[in-house]
């Protein structure tokens, strides 16, 4: 109920924000009524500042809320943790920065990002409810109201409670708990109930409507010889809605590609927006060439005058038709309305394309479904001047009703652009009609079917650009490839019988998450699974402050009864010595620099190949002061990256020298004793009792085919996967190979369908043995991202999306 509530509350709000900064355009472009000039400097200087303000918030405050926001929530939905995401300051830089994107007029959409705004109110909601009940621990019910959340983003915005649900599932989950339905309805109709209800109550509307009315007719809403129409265009618009996808990435990677632009546009980030505004705003100038693609209008009047059931050419318009009303700036006096939709659908498709490049809030799922209404309007016109008397059905004359075209081409390109299939009912929703129901549904499944043989959709093509770790889909085609074709043979492992030597050469091979542990070398028998986190924290509780003061004070005991037995006969000059030294000892001991270790977390420990939780690193350890064993464990206990190299290693010798000269001041006890006591307690062997196993993680055997692993890292989230053989560990497979192998075998190019990838086993081949690739590399993307337990990334350029 909150949920619901604080969405809708929200998305009225920067309604009638974004609907006073349109006004606002629009009185000064009023004001200097016959200077051009002026007009123009108005036109364009608004958006520009809108846009600036809007890209310079969000940069200062929180660069994460750039973009629309899906694509995380895809991520996050599957099982990463991505927290940055989800915080207060993303909340207030994405709400405020999307409400001055929207005032700009530029071709960005409102209900992708609001899909990432609703799931920032979910968050919010479940550490307040934390507060009485505890929700926010509950992994699951977190995941639930994320959920709940993704659907109510999209109802708020159409009052469409059911599709926004539909959308929700489709766009951001790849296997939908059923239990999480009726919350996500729920939370969806009350926010569609509260944004309608608020429009009435603020005079708006009368009553409770659809967003966008039509009037179709119900007694016969389309002929049986129009439905080829219908099927043609869902055709076409699958087509275009893969350009679109291609387009978008086309101007990604070749921003990025021009490394002299990208170093420039890096250090002036305000540049690109102001560049791109401002030719958008030229353009779209209504004096200038904006009057042969109705530049007057906004988003919301384009589409209300594309769905109208009215012909805007010659022949079938009514007597009492108004030209001079809502559909006046597509009436060209000097060009046909054949060109001036034309005109709207080819400017608005680049246009829209590279808007959403910018690095501010902003959605590309309003743009996609202007543009197919426009093109089905355009559609619709032919059809119109095709059979100006309309279509003869038993004697009966119906005549074409443009506006259907146009419901059915907005349906069918939005759905095209995301793989989905929903926008269709979103359409009868937000139209109020479902007259059209089995035209609108032909034509999204057909360009359904198009679009997903081209391109990935936009979202997964976002995330590519991105690089998230989200597994993709694995497209079309018979795929003979199995787990031994792709896993990875070197695998990083513990024996049983290990030392703790042994132990930490291996966390310092690299940063794993989890580490399979086996019974021997030569019998490799897969026992189980254990996190780094448990291992560091034995390394860390062998070598500990605890017991190196032990070790110390063990030696100045026995040194000091040395001298006791050695002076039985002593003077009373050598009492006083030996007090003194006694009382240094107990100072030096209590005033040690050595750092004290921090408790280890005593918590039920999680499956290894669940997502892991954030985990405190161990403490630091005291160093020993020879050689380079020191600076080995000071890395590996602070997993410090290698740029933070050299940073580390001055920490280091400063440590040493203290921990030196504190060792000095006990009597007895020398530098070479600390290294050889580290020696030998590196040698013993590993207890593992103390340290919590995964007895059972996820195994596959190497006949596994690709498809059922893909099904299960998406049903489990997995990050890697354990390939046996008869008990015996041979391999692993981690998300890295399996989308390297998925990716391989999907056409990116937009060209056409490649040939999945050809079995190994038929070519006589098989994956090089000697190929290493750990499993710490499996959320690798380029630095672009970490782990999920490691701060967020800091490359803001891979958040121009």
């Amino acid at each position: 109920i909150l949920l619901g509530i604080l969405t809708a509350l929200l998305s009225w709000g920067m309604d009638f924000c974004v609907g006073l900064c349109l006004q606002a355009q629009m009185w000064m472009y009023g004001g200097p009524d016959r200077n051009v000039f002026l007009q123009y400097l108005v036109w364009v200087t608004y958006p520009v500042v809108l846009i600036i303000f809007s890209a310079g918030f969000t940069q200062i405050l929180a660069p994460h809320a750039v973009g629309s926001g899906i694509p995380e929530m895809k991520t996050i939905l599957r099982g990463v943790v991505l927290k940055e995401y989800l915080t207060f300051k993303t909340f207030v830089a994405k709400v405020v920065s999307l409400t001055f994107t929207l005032g700009s007029r530029m071709p960005l959409g409102k209900e992708s990002p609001f899909v990432h705004i609703a799931s920032l109110c979910g968050a919010m909601i479940s550490k307040f409810m934390s507060l009485f009940g505890g929700i926010e621990e509950n992994e699951s019910r977190s995941i639930e109201m994320l959920a709940a959340a993704s659907a109510v983003g999209v109802s708020c915005c159409f009052a469409s409670p059911i599709g926004g649900v539909l959308f929700s599932i489709e766009v951001t989950a790849t296997f939908f708990a059923v239990r999480n339905y009726w919350r996500g309805f729920f939370a969806a109709t009350i926010s569609a109930f509260i944004y309608r209800m608020l429009a009435v109550w603020n005079g708006d509307e009368e009553t409770l409507t659809a967003l966008y009315k039509t009037h179709f007719r119900l007694d016969f809403p389309s002929d049986l010889q129009e439905l080829p129409a219908f099927a043609v265009l869902g055709i076409a618009s699958g087509f275009i809605g893969a350009l679109f996808v291609y387009l978008n990435r086309l101007i990604v990677k070749f921003i990025r590609n021009q490394k002299v632009i990208n170093r420039f546009l890096m250090k002036k980030r305000l540049l690109y927006p102001v560049l791109v505004t401002l030719l958008i705003s030229t353009l779209t100038f209504p004096p200038g060439f904006g009057q042969f693609m109705a530049g007057k209008f906004t988003a919301e009047e384009s589409l209300f005058t594309l769905l109208d059931n009215r012909t805007w050419g010659k022949q079938g318009i009514p007597e009492d038709y108004d030209y001079i009303g809502h559909s006046n700036p597509w009436l060209h006096p000097q060009v046909n309305v054949f060109v001036t939709l034309v005109l709207f659908i080819v400017m608005k498709f680049w246009m829209s394309a590279l808007a959403i490049t910018m690095p501010v809030p902003c959605g590309a799922f309003m743009p996609v479904f202007l543009l197919g209404a426009a093109f089905g309007r355009l559609v619709g016109e032919g059809m119109a001047a095709w059979f100006p008397d309309g279509i003869n059905t038993n004697g009966t004359i119906y005549p074409i009703v443009p506006g259907t075209y146009a419901v059915v081409g907005a349906a069918a390109l939005s759905g095209a652009a995301t793989h989905t299939v929903s926008p269709a009912v979103i359409v009868f929703e937000l139209t109020g009609q479902m007259s059209h129901m089995l035209p609108v549904m032909i034509a999204v499944i057909l360009a359904n079917a198009v679009a997903q043989s081209l391109q990935p959709s936009l979202y997964d093509s976002l995330i590519r650009i991105k690089k998230l770790p989200y597994l993709p889909e694995l497209g079309w085609g018979k795929y003979n490839i199995r787990v031994e074709d792709i896993m990875v043979r070197d695998v990083r492992y513990i024996t049983l019988n290990c030392c703790y030597r042994d132990l930490h050469n291996v966390l310092l091979t690299g940063h794993l998450k989890t580490l399979a542990l086996v019974e021997s070398t030569e019998s490799m028998i897969l026992l189980g699974s254990i996190e780094r986190a448990q291992l560091q924290a034995l390394l860390s509780l062998q070598l500990s402050r605890s017991r190196r003061l032990e070790f110390i004070r063990e030696r100045a005991v026995g040194e000091k009864r040395r001298l006791s037995v050695a002076s039985d006969t002593g003077s009373k000059d050598g009492g006083r010595l030996s007090v003194a030294q006694e009382v240094h000892f107990q100072i030096s001991t209590e005033e040690s620099t050595f750092s004290p270790v921090r408790p280890v977390s005593q918590k039920p420990l999680k499956p290894a190949l669940k997502r892991p939780s954030v985990v405190e690193p161990p403490a630091e350890i005291p160093l020993s002061p020879d050689d380079n064993s020191g600076i080995a464990l000071k890395n590996l206990f602070c997993a410090t990256p290698e740029k933070e190299g050299l940073e580390v290693r001055e920490h280091v010798l400063l440590a040493k020298s203290k921990i030196r000269k504190e060792v000095l001041k006990v009597p007895g006890v020398f530098v070479w004793q600390i290294t050889e006591w580290e020696e030998q307690k590196l040698d013993e062997q590993v207890n593992f009792s103390n340290c919590k196993i995964d007895p059972a993680p996820i195994q596959l055997v190497e006949r596994t085919s690709l498809h059922k692993t893909h099904t299960l890292f998406s049903l489990l989230g997995l990050d890697h996967a354990y390939v046996t053989s008869i008990g015996r560990l041979i391999g692993v497979v981690s998300l890295k190979e399996l989308r390297k192998a998925i990716e391989g075998s999907v056409a990116v190019t937009g060209t056409q369908v490649v040939r999945p990838l050809a079995s190994f086993r038929d070519n006589g081949t098989r994956s090089n043995e000697n190929e290493a690739t750990e499993i710490h590399e499996l959320l690798d993307h380029h630095k672009s991202m970490t782990l999920p337990q490691d701060p967020a990334p800091s490359e803001s350029n891979e958040k121009t999306q």
